[in-house]
C-alpha cells in the first residue's frame, strides 16, 4: 500500500524547521486528514509539540538505536492508516554522526524513499540562495529535493526577490514563503523548546502556527508532493505484536516535570503485559498500591518547590525502595532520586533514595549518544555483555557520591554519573542519565516488566 510522506529539513539547525513542521501538521490536521508524524534522533521535545499539532502520537527514528529494517517496519506500521506522513529531521539534511552520511537525514529520506522539502532561512538572502540549493541538490543526485519553503521574510519585496532567483536559477519549486514574525517563537530551554506539556499557551501557538502556515505555504503543493512516487519500494510485512493479558501494575509518574517517554516504548510496556498506573508527584499525597515504578526524564529543576512541597509522596516513595519496590529512572527520574537539587543558588530536597546530591550546571554534563556495557551488578535480566545503544544529555552532576556506589553499567561512551559508570542501585531500583530506548537490539522494557513480574511473584508467594 503506497504511503504519502514528505520529509521536513533544513539547511542547518536553527532554520525554524519544527516551528513550521508544527504549523504543516496542525494545518493539514485542520483540514481533516489524518497526520502522522515523525522525528529523526532522539528527540523528546519536539515530538511533544508534533503530537499535539498532528491529533497523533509522534515516533522517533534513530538510526544509532535502531536497525534500518527495524525503521522501516515502524515507519509503514503507522503510516499505512494515515493520510500523510511529515517526517521531521534533526540539523541541516547532509549533517549527521558519520563522515560518510549514513545517518544523516539525507540517509533516512533515501532508506524511506521520501521526497525532501528544505526549509531554508533566508534573512539577509538574495541571489545567493540558489548556489545554496544548487549545491544542496548536486551533492547527493539520489536525494529528492522537491520544494523549499522560505522561513523569516523580511517582507514582500524580499519574498518576490527570493521566488525570482529560484525560478531564473533552479528548478526547485517555492511551496511556502514564510514572513518573520516574532509572536510565532516557541521558547526554548536549555534542552530545546520548552516541551507542550508545560507550555500553558500550547495550543494557542500552535493555532497561529496553523494560521500562518495556512495563508503563507501551498498546502495543496506540499500534498502533490507528498504523492508522488517513483520505484517505490515494497512495503515491508508489519508483524502483529501479541499482547499479554495485563497481570502486574506499573507506575509512570507524568506531569509537567516528567515527560520523556517514547510512545512506543509505553505501547511495549503493554504488549509485555503491564497495567500503567498515571501517577502525578507534583500533586497526588500517596503512592498507590503498585508492583514496580518507572520514572522518565524532564525538567525536576523548574519544578523543585513543589516536588519538595509533596513531602508525603517522597517519604512514601522513599520508604517502598527500601521495601524492595522495582524502579527504573532516567536523568529527571534520576534526579527526582537523589537527596537534593541545587539550580540558581536555590536547593530543595528530593526523595533521598539516591544518598548524593545534584548540582545544576550552566554547560551540558553530558551529551549526545552513548554507549553502555552492562556490570555484574546488573538486577535485570541479563543482557550476558552485549553493547546498549542510547543517549544522554543533561545539565546536571553528582556530587557527594558514597565510595561504595554499585553500578549497572559501565560507560564505553559518554559521561554517565561519574564519567566510567551509569545505572545507580540500591535494592531493586536502577536509575540512570541515560535514556534507553525499546528497541530489537535493547529490549529494556521485556526485561523490565519480567523482573517487575518475578519480584511481584517472590512477593506473594
Amino acid at each position: 500500500m503506497s504511503v504519502s510522506r514528505v520529509f521536513i529539513s533544513a539547511a542547518r539547525k536553527s532554520s525554524g524547521k519544527t516551528s513550521i513542521t508544527i504549523g504543516l501538521c496542525a494545518a493539514l490536521h485542520a483540514r481533516g486528514l489524518n497526520v502522522q508524524p515523525y522525528k529523526k534522533g532522539p528527540d523528546y521535545i519536539d515530538p511533544h509539540w508534533l503530537a499535539r499539532a498532528a491529533g497523533s502520537r509522534c515516533y522517533n527514528l534513530d538510526f544509532y538505536t535502531m536497525e534500518r529494517d527495524e525503521i522501516v517496519e515502524l515507519f509503514h506500521r503507522y503510516s499505512t492508516a494515515a493520510d500523510i506522513s511529515i517526517i521531521e529531521g534533526n540539523k541541516g539534511l547532509y549533517d549527521g554522526l558519520d563522515l560518510d552520511g549514513s545517518n544523516s537525514n539525507a540517509a533516512l529520506a533515501k532508506l524511506l524513499d521520501t521526497p525532501v522539502v528544505l526549509v531554508l532561512d533566508a534573512r539577509g538572502m538574495t541571489r545567493g540562495i540558489a548556489p545554496l540549493i544548487l549545491g544542496y541538490q548536486a551533492f547527493d543526485e539520489d536525494i529528492n529535493i522537491r520544494g523549499v519553503i522560505l522561513n523569516n521574510l523580511g517582507g514582500y519585496r524580499h519574498e518576490d526577490k527570493l521566488r525570482k532567483v529560484i525560478e531564473h536559477y533552479t528548478d526547485v519549486h517555492v511551496i511556502g514563503a514564510v514572513h518573520y514574525n516574532p509572536e510565532l517563537d516557541i521558547e526554548e530551554r536549555h534542552l530545546g523548546l520548552v516541551p507542550s506539556h508545560e507550555d500553558s499557551a500550547c495550543m494557542s501557538k500552535i493555532m497561529a502556527l496553523k494560521d500562518t502556515i495556512d495563508k503563507q505555504v501551498d498546502l495543496d503543493a506540499l500534498l502533490e508532493i507528498a504523492h508522488e512516487h517513483t520505484a517505490e519500494k515494497p512495503a515491508p510485512v508489519i508483524q502483529q505484536v501479541a499482547t499479554r493479558q495485563p497481570d502486574i501494575n506499573i507506575g509512570i509518574v507524568e506531569n509537567a516535570a516528567f515527560g520523556f517517554y517514547y510512545p512506543d516504548d509505553l505501547e511495549a510496556f503493554e504488549h509485555a503485559g503491564a497495567n500503567l498506573i498515571r501517577i502525578d508527584n507534583l500533586v497526588d499525597t500517596a503512592l498507590p498500591p503498585l508492583d514496580g515504578l518507572f520514572i522518565g526524564g524532564g525538567f525536576p529543576e523548574t519544578h523543585m518547590n513543589e516536588l519538595e512541597s509533596n513531602e508525603n509522596f517522597r517519604l512514601q516513595l522513599a520508604q517502598a525502595i527500601d521495601g524492595g519496590l522495582p524502579v527504573y529512572a532516567e536523568c529527571g527520574g534520576l534526579m527526582y532520586l537523589a537527596r537534593s537539587i541545587e539550580w540558581r543558588k536555590e536547593k530543595h530536597d528530593m526523595v533521598g533514595a539516591i544518598p548524593a546530591d545534584i548540582v545544576m550546571e550552566r554547560k551540558p554534563q553530558g551529551r549526545g549518544y552513548v554507549q553502555l556495557r552492562e556490570t555484574e551488578n546488573g538486577i535485570w535480566p541479563s543482557t550476558h555483555g552485549q553493547t546498549i545503544a542510547a543517549h544522554e544529555f543533561h545539565y546536571s552532576r553528582f556530587i557527594n557520591l558514597p565510595k561504595d556506589a554499585r553500578f549497572a553499567y559501565q560507560v564505553l561512551r559518554g559521561t554517565g554519573i561519574d564519567g566510567r559508570h551509569d545505572g545507580y542501585i540500591r535494592n531493586n531500583m536502577l536509575a540512570c542519565y541515560t535514556h534507553q530506548r525499546n528497541t530489537s537490539k535493547n529490549n529494556w522494557v521485556e526485561r523490565f516488566v519480567a523482573f517487575v513480574r518475578q519480584y511481584k511473584t517472590n512477593r506473594n508467594s
